[in-house]
């Protein structure tokens, strides 16, 4: 059947089994919009308030589901807007498709109305990208895009086409879905390495990132640990890949893990790295990171291995498949006296815990508000967060209880995520979904309550609002002298009636009491509730390691 490209780019959509799109129409997608007016029985589009919030709705979306999300912008100061979307995929390994449209080829070059070289731009924050100067070639490059987004270690693609290539028609057959590309298979060399260094181990420990996560890993990890006596520890992007309720699972480790994951990695003689890239927020000073370890790093991305920290045995290739077979081969040991050692570590850790919520004098603390949000949250609530200090106290407090639960930028560290993700991960899964977010975060993309109102979506803001820049603050309090620049707000708005303003509910709390009234109400809620939570200015995300330092820094008191 003959035709245009704009329905091609709807049709091809389709194919691949896209049902839910984000975005924001503009003069050179306007074809794009028609043929998707068209076919609104097929394809729900959300029309987000700015097209940042459709780049990051796509991704929230993509995160809670294994799919490939999709956002779709006109040119110029359109796609401009989804950068920051884009980058955030990328860094944190999401696929993603994004749809741009540019202005007629021939203007191409001429500094036209809104003419952007968006591919340019996008080059280095993509696996890869298109301009499609052909009808001809637009589906292909469309069905090409969407495997390579989701092949390998995922990531964004974005396709950008000419105002004509829209208008110009040719034939079109549908074909089946694209299939990721196939991974290799490790050598079984490598693998027999691996299980050897495990087998001699005394104190293993089992080091889990996104990449585990994204392949829903979870019980195959716990299984594992159970049967070898290791420990579990994740890094930020690696959280819900297990569930809190497992024994071995020590929570997120690093800079503002939890003091028994980061010890208790210290301390151990072998590390299996699953999908993870040793970031800098995660080893600290790498020339002090595990040095008394083996360490073997299983990974589909080569050039992961050995990057930024040197590893004894680097497995490339299905790390699913690779993780099979070692287990397979690993011996069934108790190894008690590691057990002794990490619960040991344990009991230090609901110590200084404990410590600090003594010491605090504030009538609302960051963690009541999480015992509150555990006891009260429906199961499988999906968490959304923004950055900041909410979102660490979020990694250290949620009890999550599946995976693909939590939604979070972690790579490039995105204030203003958080409202657009969990616009996208709620269209996903239909449930209630919290988004945390503190006054300076959510001040940078607030304009997608409107998103929330229009489409009523049960989605419970939780507001930690403490009138300062939390985690910049105190990176001044330890290391500048309480120089406090530019981290006091000092603003005047009112959360509550800025809600209300918008359609939603609001809430204002300063006591646990009230917290966990407002959460109730909202759960009940049909449609979007804001809650503003009332915290103490000072509250401090602990343990802290120093920027640049090492575990033997870490610090664990105010």
């Amino acid at each position: 059947m003959k035709l245009t490209g704009a329905e091609i780019v709807i049709q091809t959509l389709i194919e691949q089994g896209v049902t839910d799109v984000f975005g924001y129409p503009g003069g050179q997608v306007l074809n794009i919009y028609d043929a998707l007016y068209k076919e609104s029985d097929k394809i729900n589009h959300i029309l987000t308030a700015h097209e940042q919030g459709a780049s990051h709705a796509a991704d929230g979306y993509s995160r809670v589901t294994g799919k490939v999300g999709v956002c779709i912008a006109t040119s110029g100061p359109g796609a401009t807007n989804l950068v920051t979307g884009i980058a955030t995929a990328m860094l944190d390994s999401i696929p993603m498709v994004a749809i741009t449209g540019n202005v007629p080829s021939s203007l191409i070059g001429k500094d036209s109305f809104q003419e952007i070289d968006i591919t340019g731009i996008t080059l280095p924050i993509t696996k890869h990208n298109y301009f499609v100067h052909r009808v001809e070639d637009l589906a292909d490059s469309i069905r090409e895009a969407f495997r390579i987004a989701k092949s390998g270690r995922p990531g964004p693609v974005l396709i950008d086409i000419p105002k004509d290539v829209q208008v110009a028609a040719c034939e079109f057959e549908p074909k089946p879905i694209a299939e990721k590309f196939p991974l290799p298979v490790a050598s079984q060399n490598k693998i027999d390495e691996a299980i050897g260094l495990i087998n001699a181990s005394e104190r293993p420990y089992i080091y889990i990132g996104g990449g585990a996560a994204g392949l829903g890993m979870g019980k195959q990890i716990e299984a594992l640990a159970a049967r070898i006596g290791a420990y579990i520890g994740c890094t930020f992007m690696g959280l819900s890949a297990v569930n809190e309720d497992c024994d071995r699972f020590l929570g997120m480790q690093g800079m503002h893990g939890h003091y028994a994951s980061s010890m208790a990695q210290k301390e151990a003689d072998l590390i299996l790295a699953v999908g993870v890239r040793f970031s800098d927020r995660a080893t600290g000073d790498t020339k002090k990171f595990a040095v008394n370890s083996k360490i073997i790093q299983l990974d589909p991305d080569f050039s992961e291995i050995n990057k930024n920290i040197n590893v004894d045995v680097g497995i490339i290739g299905d790390v699913a498949d690779s993780f099979a077979r070692i287990a397979e081969g690993a011996e069934a040991r108790d190894r008690a006296p590691w057990r002794e050692t990490v619960e040991a570590l344990r009991a230090d850790e609901q110590r200084f815990t404990a410590e600090a919520e003594q010491a605090s004098q504030a009538p609302l603390t960051p963690k009541q508000v999480f015992d509150v949000l555990n006891e009260e949250k429906p199961p499988r609530t999906v968490i959304a967060t923004d950055v900041g200090q909410h979102q660490m106290w979020t990694a250290q407090y949620v009890k999550f209880d599946g995976p693909r639960r939590f939604v979070s930028s972690g790579g490039l560290g995105t204030m203003g995520f958080g409202l657009g993700a969990a616009i996208g991960a709620q269209v996903a899964t239909g449930d209630c979904t919290v988004l945390i977010t503190g006054d300076g975060s959510f001040g940078m993309n607030l304009n997608e309550l409107a998103t929330t109102v229009s489409y009523n979506l049960p989605v419970i803001i939780v507001l930690m609002n403490n009138g300062v820049l939390g985690m910049v603050r105190q990176w001044q309090t330890l290391f500048f002298g309480k120089r406090y620049s530019n981290t006091v707000l000092g603003r005047q708005t009112d959360f509550v009636k800025l809600a209300e303003a918008f359609g939603a509910t609001g809430y204002r709390v300063s006591t646990p009491e009230e917290f966990r009234e407002a959460f109730r109400k909202a759960k009940e809620a049909n449609g979007p509730v804001l809650i503003d939570t009332l915290i103490d200015k000072d509250a401090f995300v602990l343990p802290m390691l120093p920027p640049g330092g090492s575990i033997d820094d870490i610090i664990v008191r105010k």
